[in-house]
């Protein structure tokens, strides 16, 4: 059963292109479907999270990512009556335009991009869905749904979506011109990224060393859950057990942050009363923390930036990984034969297509973008390798 301010697929704004119903799905299901078969989504299992792809087997990636998103984003859904469904598939989705090598090499994409209109990996994301799969016989991208295509784009800057706007009017950008919200499912997905992140991110900043339970002691939201695991399981005092007692506190940690989130959205809701989903969209953000617990997690959030993505060892990787990045970027700009025939066509269809130099430079510049953003880590790696003769990154080619 569904709350009146969920979506609806019943009620779904469609897809670009018209297509009938699924007999067995409902659209939110098969837009789920489309994603899981399509090639950027096997893509994710070898894209970096925080630790390269090849410093350990068992740290995250952007496809475990994504998946503990969807479980978090199902979990709280259900207790709220939202469309799990939807939920579940803007969080398989969510991370389809990220680049190798994490947020490095999103950072150095947008540097080399900035004259020509920037790197946005939520604006990746969308083309991805939209342009880039290359899948169906009579339109290009996957066709999603509205809401799908809403909720993937959870960022956007005012000159993109204006320009989003131009081509899709009343389109999926509007929302960031007018400064009103996406569904409750897409803003559910928002805050279950962030539980996501935060908390794997401490599992494998400890499994790597590069940070302790004993550091952990001065976050609140972590030790909160540590010392109630301790108290009622003392054998965990015991060193031997680390991995016992990080998990167990991870776990309770998690369990509250759905809670709160559960218990405060529902507060929101109980205040605005949203009759249906345009009405959520005309409202303050509904999906949220309670106040103490965002302070927790902002909290949270500044320990893993300074003693985590900051680390000495993390960021020397990650200046390698931007100057793979950057090197890719200026070798296929120069010599766009060096990418594959696919996107040496889109290159020259660019330059045909293009009034001037300018706007032939811009079309080239994205699809240079386009094939780097959709590169693992390991391939990245390998094709620096062959392009400059340098292995900046050892082990990752492996």
């Amino acid at each position: 059963m569904l709350a009146t301010y969920a979506c609806d697929p019943a009620r779904s704004r469609g897809r670009r292109f018209a297509q009938p119903p699924a007999p067995t799905r409902t659209d939110y299901q098969r837009d789920r479907d489309r994603i899981v078969h399509s090639t950027a989504f096997r893509r994710l299992v070898y894209k970096t999270q925080v630790f390269l792809n090849h410093e350990g087997d068992l740290f995250r990636t952007r496809l475990t990512h994504s998946l503990e998103v969807a479980q978090l984003g199902r979990s709280i859904a259900r207790s709220l009556a939202l469309n799990e469904d939807l939920v579940e598939t803007i969080a398989l989705a969510h991370d389809l335009g990220h680049t190798p090598f994490g947020h490095a090499g999103q950072d150095a994409l947008n540097n080399c991009m900035a004259v020509y209109g920037g790197f946005e990996h939520n604006l990746q994301s969308l083309r991805v869905v939209d342009h880039l799969e290359e899948r169906y016989p009579a339109f290009d991208g996957l066709n999603l749904t509205f809401e799908t295509r809403e909720g993937i784009l959870k960022h956007c800057s005012t000159s993109n979506a204006r320009q989003l706007e131009a081509i899709e009017p009343g389109g999926v950008a509007l929302r960031f011109l007018q400064h009103t919200q996406p569904s409750m499912e897409a803003q559910l997905c928002n805050l279950a990224d962030e539980i996501a992140y935060n908390a794997h991110d401490i599992d494998d900043g400890v499994r790597s060393g590069l940070i302790t339970l004993a550091q952990l002691q001065d976050v609140a939201l972590f030790d909160e859950y540590k010392c109630q695991t301790l108290a009622d399981h003392p054998q965990l005092h015991d060193a031997a057990h680390g991995r016992r007692l990080l998990y167990e506190s991870i776990r309770r940690m998690l369990s509250s942050q759905v809670y709160d989130v559960i218990a405060a959205t529902q507060a929101a809701l109980d205040q605005a009363r949203p009759a249906d989903v345009d009405a959520v969209r005309q409202l303050p953000p509904l999906v949220q923390f309670g106040a103490a617990m965002c302070d927790k997690s902002r909290e949270l959030k500044a320990f893993l930036l300074k003693h985590l993505y900051r680390h000495p060892q993390v960021m020397q990787k990650t200046g390698q990984a931007r100057l793979v990045v950057h090197d890719l970027f200026v070798a296929y700009l120069s010599d766009p034969q060096e990418m594959p025939p696919s996107h040496q066509r889109r290159v020259l269809a660019e330059l045909q297509g293009s009034a001037d130099a300018e706007s032939a430079g811009l079309g080239t510049a994205r699809v240079v973008a386009d094939y780097i953003a959709g590169m693992t880590d390991r391939f990245a790696a390998r094709e620096h390798q062959r392009l400059t003769g340098l292995q900046l990154l050892s082990g990752v080619n492996a």
